[in-house]
């Protein structure tokens, strides 16, 4: 038996409760099946969902571990990514100026800092968008002052951020020796702050904010938000959301920023969020809270995604018209990552490029 599912312009098919979305056996349906058979073995742990859409077709919605097409996924930080988002509506409707304003226009209430120094007035949204500010706030450093673990337990996120000392680079190099110009930092005190900038920005809560522009218009009505404690929407991760749901979000990214004929979001924001703008490692960059990096065994193919804890992936292929979700429970497990990467280089990208015309 099979229903009728609406993503966007496109007429999406799938399978009652999710089955692979075939008629008949083709090296794509054989790469699938593979693939579900493989997290029915238990070998990836925790997944509890994988969707794959290719030119607006559902082409796999399974669902793991006792969860189905309604429960809502807490995916951390790859949450993020709806701070990008939400900025760029609000630079194309005009609350925000642009991505290079400085954040300390939009947070003057603040002020004072501490650890004050004249540089941090030319600290920019975009430094917070590509978690490559001056400031001292590395989450992968236990050691650092800027630690998310440090921000947790204080009532004020923002403060805590523009209160951080400026940084050092003592074990790299600065940033105008690095790729683009930037030193990347994993920050989740900078994606949290661009809430409350956003806030500022637009004048009414960030959550009424993207209820109205973004979730309403995308048809999104179930979900739970995440708050700091001060109230405002924590962009640094936590919210919950269906799978389908984050399909939808990656859809309209690889749309143009268009959904049902409406222009939602500026395809010329996506452009820039999609653009390499700090260098991580080798083979991976970091747009504006968006990983940018080819996945693919024999054939690779450019990606960008919302990532997070436990192997969470929001991704969109743009070259082969694709979404991928992945989400599972594997918090703080050291495999996680590497299980959603092998998905997506052994089966979900290969299976794709395998009928892809």
């Amino acid at each position: 038996m099979k229903f009728i599912y609406i993503i966007s312009n496109f007429l999406i098919a799938m399978s009652l409760h999710g089955q692979v979305n075939f008629t008949h056996t083709t090296p794509m349906h054989e790469i699938l099946v593979s693939l579900d058979s493989t997290i029915s073995s238990g070998k990836y742990e925790q997944v509890t969902s994988v969707l794959i859409a290719h030119k607006g077709e559902v082409l796999y919605e399974k669902y793991y571990n006792g969860t189905d097409e309604n429960t809502l996924h807490n995916t951390r930080s790859a949450t993020k990514t709806m701070a990008t988002i939400l900025t760029g509506i609000a630079i194309d409707q005009g609350y925000i100026q642009s991505e290079k304003d400085n954040i300390l226009k939009y947070l003057s209430r603040k002020l004072p800092v501490e650890n004050p120094d004249p540089r941090k007035e030319n600290i920019t949204i975009e430094d917070l968008l590509t978690m490559s500010s001056m400031l001292e706030c590395n989450d992968w450093n236990n050691h650092s002052r800027g630690h998310e673990e440090r921000m947790y337990v204080i009532e004020d996120w923002t403060s805590f951020y523009l209160d951080l000392p400026i940084r050092s680079y003592p074990f790299e190099p600065k940033p105008e020796d690095q790729p683009y110009g930037r030193s990347f930092s994993y920050c989740s005190a900078g994606a949290a702050a661009l809430a409350d900038i956003v806030q500022s920005a637009v004048g009414v809560p960030l959550q009424e904010y993207a209820q109205n522009n973004l979730f309403q218009p995308l048809g999104i009505v179930d979900y739970k938000l995440d708050y700091n404690p001060a109230g405002i929407l924590n962009t640094a991760g936590g919210s919950n959301y269906k799978s389908r749901d984050f399909l939808k979000m990656a859809q309209l990214l690889l749309n143009g920023g268009k959904w049902n004929g409406n222009q939602i979001l500026s395809s010329d924001w996506i452009e820039k969020a999609t653009t390499p703008r700090a260098n991580i490692m080798d083979d991976i960059d970091y747009g504006y809270l968006l990983w940018l990096r080819d996945y693919g065994d024999d054939h690779k193919t450019r990606t960008y995604a919302m990532a997070g804890n436990g192997g969470q992936r929001v991704l969109i292929a743009p070259d082969i018209e694709t979404t991928v979700v992945i989400t599972t429970t594997n918090y703080g497990n050291r495999n996680a990552q590497n299980y959603s990467d092998e998905m997506l280089n052994k089966y979900i990208i290969p299976s794709v490029m395998s009928g892809y015309k």
